[in-house]
């Protein structure tokens, strides 16, 4: 009778995997794609965080146009006023301009029909206070009274803008770094073949920098947002003056599209962690029946 046996010299013979996808149905991943993804994500939201940067530092067109807010003070005395007309055209002459906006580093008047006629030097950390700029630019001998709710919030606008200035300063700069960084989070090789070691060193603090460049560009777009909102309510809401304040919705369009790119840059690479932690664990699992069957 014949006796089969298996030499010791032989070698398992590698199976392929059954499907011929990888470990249990894993694809090959297009990091290319993803990459010029990336790329293309943290470009657009760079872009918009410096033309929030940019906003309001001079006349030229769309700079000129973005702005935080923008106080009209052409009509300040309500028409139901006997002589309003008169006296309007008389705060133009006691030095009132019709209208003052608000940019990151300055702020612009002007008067309408004629447009911006100044702004102001551009100053790191830049506040802005309405009751000193309008009360310096009154002639000898003239004055105003503005709403008192607006004279009360000046030294929390003083520190609020300090954040939102420095907040917006280093998101802009985060968003530029990343826009090298971040694709090196998607590797061409499977995630499964790499050791936890460039999990930790690499992957991780790619993670960590999306995350902070998300963070600070949201907290300054959150603070410009509840700061100038309570300054237009409170000069719209001045019951003996005729001061309307509004918004500048192409400012604060960019800043919001530029914090929604960095959430999408970061959630990216939070998917692109734990799809990794996963297909480390079960590709392990393969490679052992791989061998070994």
């Amino acid at each position: 009778m014949a006796i089969f046996r298996r030499s010791k010299s032989e070698k398992p013979v590698p199976r392929d995997p059954p499907s011929g996808k990888g470990p249990l149905g894993y694809r090959k991943s297009k990091p290319t794609i993803l990459r010029t993804f990336t790329v293309t994500v943290y470009l657009l939201a760079t872009i918009f965080l410096i033309l929030v940067e940019i906003g309001n530092i001079n006349n030229k067109a769309v700079i000129r146009s973005t702005y935080f807010l923008k106080i009209e003070l052409a009509n300040i005395i309500p028409a139901s006023v006997p002589n309003a007309v008169f006296i309007n055209s008389i705060a133009q002459s006691i030095g009132l301009h019709d209208f003052y906006q608000v940019g990151l580093w300055d702020f612009c008047e002007g008067y309408n029909g004629e447009g911006i006629t100044y702004c102001s030097p551009t100053k790191t950390l830049y506040w802005f206070n309405p009751v000193q700029i309008i009360l310096n630019e009154l002639l000898a001998g003239a004055s105003i009274t503005l709403p008192a709710e607006v004279v009360t919030v000046l030294d929390l606008v003083r520190l609020a803008s300090a954040w939102m200035f420095s907040c917006f300063l280093i998101g802009t700069c985060l968003t530029f770094l990343c826009i090298f960084v971040a694709p090196m989070g998607f590797s061409q090789k499977p995630r499964w073949q790499h050791k936890t070691r460039r999990i930790f060193l690499r992957q991780f603090p790619i993670s960590l920098l999306t995350l902070a460049a998300l963070l600070f560009t949201a907290v300054a777009s959150l603070i410009a947002t509840i700061m100038f909102v309570i300054f237009r309510d409170k000069f719209s809401g001045a019951a003996d003056l005729n001061i309307h304040a509004h918004l500048g919705k192409p400012m604060f369009a960019f800043m919001w599209i530029a914090t929604g790119l960095d959430l999408i840059g970061f959630l990216m690479q939070l998917g692109e962690d734990a799809a990794g932690s996963r297909q480390q664990s079960r590709g392990r699992g393969f490679l052992r029946w791989h061998t070994w069957a």
